[in-house]
């Protein structure tokens, strides 16, 4: 066992409800340890910003056009997350090696390999006094990867330390249902010289975007809580069926996906409950495809899936999907001692530690990089 590190993971999805916060020890190999965990929710004018910019940028022309904008709310996310560190570290006086500060995806385009999340990293090393590992998914890209998803490696992590203690078998299937889905195939590390090219991983649809979004759109809800909107609705067949056969035509689990491959438009006209139920139904149908491919991909097959991310407390969408998949064992995660809010932000606490020891932290099997690759920029501005 090498140096055990500290380091804490700062992670704000696609949701933009908020920075989740962790704090984690590890080597940057096989040991973990969660020390905490808390999320701190964004005020309304960072909210309402986020939400408008996300609106304007669509393509790189956009991307282009609103660089000050950018640049401004750049500012105030990274100050955001400098609270949210220095509170935290005020609360619980732990001892830090490093940050691992993901930031606000804005804009992600692995065709032109551009990627980009708010959150200057030299500004919160200053404001925090603490070393930053920053913009993790440019070098995958510039080494032919999809720049995401980057979580997989530490999926592992977390599925050999499940099955030390549960027996469930490999591959152990984690599917993180955020504001995209995407599933990790996990293997057992014992057995395997170079682990990390068996890893596989795939962006495989919409996970909450699409309901979030109709939600926001159609009421003074943010989110759909529980699925219970949507249950209360009716699904529209006829819209539903026509959604899914555009959608399938475009499956293609080889490439990463962003909430801009998606749209609500097919569920213009319906009320707040029945476009509630048909984009849930969507959604569901598209993730328990997903689930099928990389299920048919597997070597052996087993039916053991592990449900973390925000998506997991839709209880509606949960039940479709299982509706959609039969034959499988899917559990959250939580139920093995995981807090299934918060496997991202420990997963870049833990990517941070192997950015800083220039270990890989994508692989040719999870991003479709070339060759296994480190990511990451470390910078001390203090």
């Amino acid at each position: 066992m090498g140096k055990i590190y500290t380091a804490m993971g700062l992670m704000s999805g696609t949701s933009l409800d908020g920075v989740d916060v962790s704090i984690i020890k590890s080597d940057g190999h096989k040991e973990f340890i969660s020390i905490l965990d808390r999320y701190i929710e964004y005020n309304n004018e960072i909210l309402q910003k986020l939400l408008n910019l996300r609106e304007k940028i669509t393509n790189l022309d956009n991307f282009k056009k609103h660089l000050e904008e950018i640049k401004d709310l750049e500012r105030d996310i990274t100050i955001f997350h400098a609270e949210a560190v220095n509170e935290t570290l005020e609360m619980f006086e732990y001892p830090l090696d490093l940050i691992g500060f993901h930031g606000q995806t804005i804009f992600h385009n692995p065709e032109i390999k551009i990627t980009k999340q708010l959150g200057n990293g030299k500004l919160l090393s200053q404001l925090t006094k603490k070393k930053v590992v920053y913009d993790f998914r440019q070098n995958d890209l510039d080494n032919g990867g999809q720049g995401a998803p980057l979580t997989p490696l530490f999926h592992n992590i977390l599925a050999n330390l499940i099955n030390k203690k549960s027996d469930l078998g490999f591959p152990l299937y984690i599917l993180n249902i955020g504001g995209i889905s995407n599933i990790t195939s996990t293997v057992d590390w014992k057995n395997l010289g170079q682990i990390k090219n068996e890893i596989k991983a795939y962006d495989i649809g919409p996970g909450n975007c699409l309901i979030d979004e109709w939600i926001r759109k159609n009421s003074k809800k943010k989110y759909d809580k529980d699925g219970s909107i949507a249950r209360s609705g009716i699904v529209d067949e006829l819209v539903l069926n026509q959604a899914l056969e555009n959608f399938s035509e475009d499956s293609n689990y080889q490439k990463s996906l962003d909430i801009k491959d998606y749209d609500i438009f097919f569920a213009k006209g319906l009320s707040l409950e029945n476009g509630a139920a048909t984009i849930t139904n969507f959604t569901a149908a598209l993730v328990a495809d997903g689930m099928k491919y990389v299920q048919a991909q597997a070597q052996p097959r087993t039916n053991n899936w592990l449900v973390c991310g925000g998506g997991r407390k839709n209880k509606y969408l949960l039940e479709n999907i299982k509706k959609n998949f039969e034959k499988i064992n899917i559990e959250l995660i939580d139920k093995y001692g995981i807090d299934g809010d918060f496997v991202e932000s420990q997963a870049f606490g833990y990517l941070a530690i192997r950015s800083l020891l220039k270990l890989p932290i994508s692989f040719p099997g999870t991003t479709g990089c070339k060759d296994p690759c480190t990511g990451g920029i470390l910078i001390k501005n203090f």
